[in-house]
């Protein structure tokens, strides 16, 4: 049975698609009782409506085909739509309808809505929980094989769909599908399921196969055609990579001669063959030498394995701190003289990872420019390498702690002038800079103030405007909010498009003209409008739920509550949710739901389900979940509390916020207090009882990242850093074993490819060397975080209640 809020979602839903011109669109709006309808919006002409006459369409299907059709139940889920919305197109029972004055079969083709197809397969996302029901539509001439690729980037098949016939599929956003021609094996289209309640995939001829790849070749990034030349006409001269060197071919009268250009290319140290730029006059080229990173391995046995008696010994390329790491190398060559031009990597001597922005121009001459970020992610540079093979910096930033290049390096170079939009947390906010690469310095600050950019949107070169999404630009709402915001490249006219108290999430016109605009908290229900791109301004309405709505069919909204954390001052953000048949004059244990990865936060700001943590009220706990120093999204000063400090977890902000909670709410029983989380959230709850066992009773942590040395290089590297030191010994929850008070439940799964089940299992062995009790559920199968999510749970919950029980 649907919740309350998941029932809501589905009312409100806008999931739009576009006519040409990108003016006007059509949703599906759900009804009550699994019942819908077709929505028409011309945005541009402030116009809602239905689609069509359900009534009367329901009866002339009825009448053509022999069957009875409810008006809010049609056999169809998708529509195509003239951009005025006087006719409407769909397939049912097998035929192409057309509706507009009447109905009539139609022998035309859909045309493809490519919002959510992609370039590159990735894997499917793990932790999405919003189901979205799919319609593949097959157009082509041949059978399509509908493929899901699963958590480790492995397709499985789930069927046929043969030509001009159409699947439902049930799936979730953040899924990836492929869709393969099931004779030839080629790719017709690669699919990631948006964050909305159901979509349509059409795939037509011809085939998409040369812009959709999977395997490596998707891997391979893109840049333009270095085979042309500066006046657009192909070139005679051609570079490959040919035993481990960079050759060069030339086509004459005489036929084709190669020649080596690079003299030191070995099997250890080879060229790679994607990454050869040459110059846009064809005189110069760049070429990538490389040092492999290491072999390492994670090994996994597989207890219970599905296609054999006896175990498996399985093993994954799998980099942790201190590995050597793959190092890259731009050459410089001179394809006249072919020979390569001396260069110094001073500026960029041990990369953790280089990034190319290829040629660009600096007084009428041409240079290569990369991106180079340093092993301990406290430096990073853009540089510039000219043809005379010196380097110069463009852009430098420095941290005495971390440059978060995992989730905020971004950075667009303008294609009308030479200037670069690069992100920086140099005054303490992440913001955007403008930044003149000629002269090699900032122009001028785009944004500034005590808010952070996102992300970067768009960008309107002719005009100079740039719109970004934006975390707590509003100073009067939660810092966590997400409103599009845009300004001027000079600073200047920074406002808000977005409007409403609430977390926005908006869709682009096709043109770019207008947004679909959301709205909503935990505690406020969807509010979906249409505004100008521009302005901002109104175009209209088309949901307005209100709390009071849902109230008065049982909602119990979670709380959103604030209080200042450890320092006295920084306000700390959370949210309570009380179990069902509350009763304040009762006293409940205080369950947490804990997970503090410095790449992010994870307290909820919009309306949504939380289907697991209404679940564990359910069982008659107060569940909080709040955002303690050293998570994402605030200041610089208060990400930076989680550099080489991870055992810290903002444990003493969330004692601080539960402990001013239960000040106005006795309802919180704060002697009995427990903990739960998996992953890095794993690490933090056995963290809670090992350094703060006074105030948490009782953990379960799932698949734990016990020992950052144990853990994938790139997300402990960038907040542990580089080299490995002391500091990852002393963060290790193994090392303060000893330490443990309270009742503590370890979960891991033996096929985890994400943290390896060793953290786990060596925090077990040295429990059992302290004589420190505890409980151990280990999922032979299991993989990531599976526990929490089915095998484990029964055994949870009985954990916390025997140990959170008055």
């Amino acid at each position: 049975m649907l919740s309350i809020e998941d029932r809501c979602l589905q009312a409100t839903a806008v999931t739009p698609h576009w006519t040409p011109g990108g003016d006007s669109f059509w949703y599906r709006q759900k009804l009550d009782d699994e019942k819908y309808q077709f929505m028409f919006v011309h945005a541009a002409n402030k116009i809602v409506r239905p689609a069509f006459d359900h009534r009367k369409l329901a009866e002339e299907l009825g009448q053509k085909t022999g069957i009875d059709f409810d008006p809010h139940q049609l056999p169809f889920l998708w529509i195509e739509t003239t951009p005025d919305g006087t006719t409407a197109r769909f397939l049912a029972k097998e035929k192409k309808w057309e509706y507009g004055t009447e109905l009539v079969e139609w022998d035309g083709s859909f045309k493809q809505e490519s919002n959510s197809l992609m370039q590159v397969e990735e894997p499917s996302d793990p932790l999405s929980t919003s189901p979205v029901r799919v319609r593949f539509m097959n157009q082509t001439e041949g059978t399509l094989n509908l493929i899901w690729i699963n958590f480790e980037g492995e397709p499985k098949n789930y069927g046929a769909i043969r030509p001009d016939e159409a699947r439902s599929q049930e799936t979730y956003s953040g899924h990836c599908w492929r869709l393969e021609d099931a004779s030839s094996g080629k790719i017709k289209a690669i699919y990631r399921v948006p964050d909305t309640g159901h979509d349509a995939v059409i795939v037509n001829e011809p085939s998409p196969e040369d812009d959709a790849k999977s395997g490596d070749e998707a891997k391979i990034p893109a840049r333009e055609d270095e085979e042309k030349t500066q006046d657009g006409e192909t070139s005679d001269v051609k570079l490959d990579i040919r035993q481990y060197n960079l050759w060069m071919s030339e086509t004459g009268t005489d036929g084709t001669v190669r020649t080596q250009i690079s003299k030191n290319g070995t099997e250890e140290q080879p060229y790679d063959k994607i990454m050869v730029f040459k110059s846009p006059d064809n005189k110069f080229a760049i070429a990538w030498q490389f040092t492999p990173e290491q072999e390492s391995s994670l090994h996994l046995l597989n207890y219970a394995p599905d296609d054999q008696l006896q175990p498996k010994l399985t093993k994954k390329q799998y980099l942790k701190p201190g590995d050597r790491v793959r190092v890259d190398r731009p050459r410089l060559f001179d394809l006249g003289t072919k020979t390569e031009i001396e260069t110094s990597d001073a500026l960029f001597a041990n990369p953790y990872q280089m990034i190319s922005l290829g040629w660009g121009v600096k007084n009428g001459k041409h240079e290569y420019r990369f991106i180079f970020n340093e092993r301990g992610h406290q430096l990073m540079r853009v540089l510039a390498m000219g043809l005379d093979g010196t380097v110069r910096v463009l852009i430098e930033e420095k941290s005495d702690t971390f440059i978060n290049y995992t989730n905020k390096l971004s950075y667009e170079v303008l294609k009308q002038s030479n200037m670069m939009i690069w992100a920086s947390e140099r005054d303490g906010y992440n913001h955007i800079y403008i930044v003149d690469l000629e002269k090699g310095e900032v122009k001028n600050q785009i944004t500034q103030g005590q808010w952070n950019v996102r992300d970067v949107e768009h960008i309107d070169e002719t005009n100079q405007q740039i719109w970004v999404s934006a975390y707590g630009f509003r100073q009067d709402e939660d810092p966590y909010h997400l409103n599009l915001v845009r300004v001027n490249f000079d600073g200047t006219s920074c406002q808000a498009l977005t409007e409403g108290d609430g977390t926005h999430v908006w869709k682009w016109s096709p043109n770019n003209r207008f947004f679909i605009d959301t709205w909503s908290r935990v505690d406020l229900p969807p509010r979906t409008a249409v505004r100008s791109s521009e302005t901002g301004s109104l175009q209209l309405m088309l949901h307005e739920r209100t709390a009071h709505d849902l109230k008065e069919n049982g909602w119990d909204p979670p709380e959103r509550f604030s209080a200042v954390g450890r320092d006295g001052e920084t306000l700390i953000y959370g949210i309570i949710i009380r179990p069902p048949q509350f009763d304040k004059t009762k006293m409940y244990p205080v369950l947490e739901n804990l997970y503090s990865g410095p790449h992010d936060f994870s307290t909820p700001k919009r309306f949504e389900s939380m289907l697991r943590l209404r679940e564990w009220a359910s069982q008659g706990y107060i569940v909080v979940i709040l955002d303690g120093m050293g998570t994402n999204w605030r200041s610089k000063k208060f990400h930076d509390v989680a550099y080489k400090n991870l055992k810290d977890g903002g444990l003493p902000d969330r004692i601080a916020w539960m402990q001013e909670a239960a000040k106005t709410r006795p309802w919180m029983d704060l002697s009995r207090v427990g903990v739960m989380g998996g992953s890095a959230g794993g690490q933090n709850a056995v963290s809670a009882l090992l350094h703060h066992g006074n105030f948490y009773k009782a953990a379960v942590a799932d698949s734990g990242c016990h020992d950052n040395r144990l853990d994938k290089i790139w997300w402990n590297e960038q907040w542990m850093g580089y080299p490995v030191d002391e500091s990852y010994e002393e963060n290790s929850n193994t090392t303060h074993a000893g330490k443990l008070r309270g009742k503590l439940m370890l979960v891991v799964g033996g096929m985890d490819t994400n943290v390896d089940p060793a953290a786990t299992m060596q925090l077990v062995s040295k429990l059992i060397k302290e004589d420190k009790d505890h409980e151990l559920v280990f999922i032979p199968d299991g993989t990531h975080c599976e526990g929490m999510n089915g095998p484990a749970l029964g055994r949870m919950k009985r954990f916390f209640k025997q140990h959170l029980s008055p």
